[in-house]
């Protein structure tokens, strides 16, 4: 009773807040009635609250079974509820006039011989409608006036009333149930929206994997062809450890920055052992930026494109830099070396390829319009520059 049940794709009105609206409409039908009561200053109040109250209590838990039969038309079309609302009132609200006459029999009684005790020889005052009290009460009393209505014609009267009463609390209920439904749409819709997007940022992620194996699996076979076996097997060990590392983790969630880093660090060591007199690495990652949360392997295609388009077709050292910072509330982080550029200076590298384009669709994937890529030629080098958002946690950005 307390959600859309997930077996049969039904959804239906958590029973607290039909609980909350049932009572709401009794208790707010016992504050009018007593108010009423009050205002026309009729008197006996206190002999009147109990019995109001029991009537009260009473018409909350009649109507609490005609929830329980009118929920069992929650999946029903619409002209389904309204036909089913419309003749199960009927009989609730017979219930909940019979209940009212018998609980307020003993009140009404007392009533009328306090009046006729009070107010004999004289016509009495008290109105023939006395709020509250039910037909009976209504009945006993008009007896004292000189126009008397039939008990039956009271009843009626009453069952009326509460007829329409009952409506307008189903007329509630299937607003509520179509509240529910709205939103369990809502939901499903996002379920469905966040695996479209873990499958996208899966897939380019799964992207970054070969392309990085295609290149290590060359630089190894380069140390292999020209002799150098302990470099080689140097190698091996280090790209047992990368590996390792980069497929422990889920590959639509975020990793701290400082594990990325370290990631980056045992590639570059990787290619340290290809071009252990041209390469050189610096890592600038502020401490309290450690622990701020960005895609796994966000680096990878850019350290890789730095190694092949700076660092592979020249003999002179080049230095490859990674820095993060944080600027204006957001995390900046940078991937640049000083390589010779060729071509022209404006334009960004040739053959980029898979690299680029699949940062540019991860970080869209993940952050939308929240995160930017901007990549091209410094004074003294190339850099890429990735502004992502602080997060703190996996689930999304601060």
């Amino acid at each position: 009773m307390n959600g859309p049940p997930a077996e049969d794709g039904r959804t239906s009105v958590p029973f607290v807040t039909v609980l909350a609206s049932i009572a709401g409409l009794w208790l707010t039908y016992f504050v009018l009635t007593t108010l009423r009561w009050e205002l026309l200053n009729l008197g006996f109040s206190q002999e009147l609250l109990w019995p109001r109250v029991l009537a009260t209590l009473a018409g909350i838990v009649i109507t609490i079974g005609l929830w329980l039969v009118l929920r069992l038309f929650d999946a029903r079309p619409l002209w389904a509820k309204i036909t089913a609302a419309l003749l199960l009132s009927l009989p609730v609200a017979v219930a909940i006039a019979q209940s009212n006459q018998l609980i307020m029999a003993d009140a009404t009684r007392q009533l009328v011989e306090q009046i006729s005790t009070q107010d004999a020889g004289k016509e009495s005052d008290v109105f023939t409608d006395l709020p509250g009290l039910g037909a009976s009460a209504g009945t006993a009393v008009t007896e004292a006036k000189p126009v008397k209505a039939a008990a039956w014609q009271d009843l009626t009267d009453l069952v009326f009333g509460r007829y329409f009463m009952m409506l307008a609390w189903c007329a509630l209920y299937l607003a509520l149930l179509t509240g529910e439904k709205a939103r369990a749409a809502e939901r499903r819709e996002g379920a469905f929206r966040r695996a479209a997007k873990a499958a996208e940022l899966r897939s380019l992620r799964y992207q970054v994997n070969p392309h990085f194996l295609f290149n290590t699996l060359n630089s190894l076979s380069a140390l292999v062809l020209t002799g150098k076996t302990e470099a080689a097997e140097r190698m091996i060990q280090t790209i047992s450890t990368f590996y390792r590392r980069s497929l422990a983790d889920d590959p639509t969630s975020d990793v701290p920055l400082g594990e990325e880093f370290a990631l980056q660090k045992l590639y570059l060591d990787i290619e340290g052992v290809r071009f252990p007199r041209r390469l050189r690495a610096q890592y600038r990652l502020p401490e309290d930026l450690e622990q701020a949360k960005v895609p796994g392997m966000i680096l990878q295609p850019l350290v890789e494109n730095s190694v092949k388009h700076a660092v592979a077709p020249t003999a002179d050292l080049v230095t490859i830099t990674l820095e993060a910072r944080l600027e204006y509330g957001r995390v900046v982080l940078t991937v640049a070396d000083n390589g010779k550029q060729t071509g022209e200076e404006a334009a960004p590298r040739a053959g980029f390829g898979i690299g680029l384009a699949n940062v540019r669709e991860r970080l869209e994937a993940r952050f939308g319009s929240e995160a930017s890529v901007v990549s091209g030629p410094v004074p003294g080098g190339y850099a890429t520059v990735l502004r992502l958002p602080v997060v703190k946690h996996s689930e999304g950005p601060a």
